[in-house]
Order: C-alpha cells, then structure tokens, then sequence
C-alpha cells in the first residue's frame, strides 16, 4: 500500500498537507515547521520514503487502546530499527500518525483532520480523519501488507 503526504503550506511554525491512499484523498493533516536543524517538539520529518507500521506499545498506544474500540497499534513512520526514522541529518524516533488540531498539539508527528483552516495552523474533525484513515492502513498491516509512505513538498 502507498501512502502519500503532500505538504502544500509550510508556514513559519506549521505545515499543512494532506494524505493520500493509493491515490484517494483521505485527510488533510498538520505538522511541525520545516527546519535544517532538529529542535525537539519543533521540526516536522524531511521528506523521504518510509515505513509504516503498528507500534504496540508505548503511552500513546495504551490511551488510544482505551479510547478506540478498533486499536491495534498506533501507525509509526520509521527507516530505521527500534523506530528511529533518520534522513538529511536529522534523527527521530516515534513518529506517529495522530488526532490533533495545531502543531502544539505534535512533537513531530503527523495530525490528521477531515477539514483544513489554511493560514491558521488549524486542522478540525481530527478524531472522524483518524477513524477514516486508521483502518485502511491498520488492516493492510495486519494482513501483512508493506505499508510505505511518500512524503514531499510542492
């Protein structure tokens, strides 16, 4: 399964973009701004090809447990073991694919949202995007499908 995120706003503190599925529009999404230097909580992935997975463990992983009666693992982008994702210099690890509405709200990781605010670091209906989203890639991992995901900038 292909996954695309095409960022299409990066802004000084944000970046909006949206996801793709074997080239069906899913979700839009939000993320961290782009940097060459990693500051923690502050820097969004590089663009780059990367695994997905489901990591069964971890805090985010126990609440969503809880929260969604259909959790099997949260959705991770990795390239390296012990889901390290490293490209262009930059290293890190537990990248995950989320609910949220800003990028205060991500330490890196993706948010997903059904509705885009463009110039307002906002993205709303984060939880219905992540119902959509989740069990189209959470079942392909599960029947032993490689889940790859395509990030880029326009």
């Amino acid at each position: 399964m292909r996954v695309d995120l095409v960022r299409y706003n990066s802004q000084d503190d944000y970046t909006d973009g949206m996801i793709f599925v074997n080239g069906d529009f899913i979700c839009y999404t939000i993320e961290d701004e782009h940097r060459t230097k990693k500051v923690w909580g502050e820097t969004r992935i590089p663009n780059g090809t990367y695994k997905v997975s489901l990591r069964k463990e971890g805090g985010f992983h126990n609440r969503y447990k809880n929260k969604f009666d259909f959790h099997k693992g949260m959705l991770c982008i990795y390239n390296q073991d012990n889901w390290v994702l490293e490209n262009d210099g930059i290293r890190f690890q537990y990248i995950l694919i989320h609910i949220g509405n800003t990028d205060e709200n991500t330490a890196g990781c993706v948010l997903v949202g059904s509705v885009a605010h463009m110039d307002k670091n906002f993205i709303g209906d984060s939880t219905k995007a992540y119902r959509k989203l989740y069990p189209i890639i959470a079942n392909a991992l599960e029947e032993g499908e490689e889940v790859i995901i395509n990030v880029t900038t326009n």
